[in-house]
């Protein structure tokens, strides 16, 4: 199996080169497009408890699996955002990552929710994502990606986190302590300590939502 992002960072795709027999797990809606030769087949990755796990980590309860049958073929998958993709080797090892992150993987890699805490409820979601195992895994932002040697501590608003690895302890809180923080929603921020590998994007979902809904459609009221 060969594979090649192109169009990075902005509108990244990776394009997966199969050979006979090989196959790729992929989130729902994210191929693009692909050979004859692949063949699509739609199941419950590790059965309904885990299909339920994902769907509280934002992702989709059921994933797809395109096999290359009767020769190789190639397949397109992007994500539902413009952004970079990250193409990560784990090796008996666990990612955590925010909801939405996940792309695709090949090999021996399972994916499930991990609780983040309360405080998560009002930034992305009380749900992250688990994803161990051994296999090549994809993942995506919106913007694009740095890469972050966490040597001690860090600190990254909850809006550009996109995966870290395990041996990282994180926190969520918010950015004040005071009474005004809580009544006018100052931002929260992820605090993480030890030794690893952050990945944060350029880009924030969520800035984005706000900075667009001033301009909203508003249905006038009838007198």
């Amino acid at each position: 199996m060969k594979y090649n992002i192109v169009s990075a960072p902005s509108y990244s795709l990776v394009e997966l080169s199969l050979n006979s027999g090989e196959s790729v797990i992929v989130e729902p809606g994210a191929m693009a497009w692909m050979d004859p030769s692949i063949k699509p087949k739609t199941e419950m990755k590790g059965g309904f408890f885990a299909g339920i796990t994902r769907k509280f980590a934002g992702e989709s309860f059921f994933l797809n699996t395109y096999t290359a049958e009767g020769g190789s073929g190639t397949i397109g998958i992007a994500p539902g955002y413009s952004g970079d993709i990250i193409a990560k080797e784990l090796n008996n090892e666990t990612l955590y990552m925010e909801r939405g992150a996940y792309l695709c993987h090949v090999g021996n890699i399972e994916t499930s929710a991990t609780w983040e805490g309360f405080a998560g409820t009002f930034a992305e979601g009380m749900f992250g994502l688990r994803v161990s195992g051994t296999g090549l895994l994809f993942f995506g932002s919106y913007g694009d990606i740095q890469e972050v040697e966490v040597n001690g501590s860090y600190t990254v608003d909850n809006g550009y986190a996109v995966a870290w690895e395990q041996s990282l302890d994180y926190t969520i809180g918010r950015s004040g302590r005071s009474i005004r923080s809580f009544l006018f929603s100052d931002q929260l921020i992820c605090h993480y300590n030890g030794n690893g590998k952050l990945w944060i994007q350029t880009r924030s979902p969520r800035n984005l939502a706000a900075w667009v809904h001033p301009f909203r459609r508003v249905k006038q009221k009838s007198d």
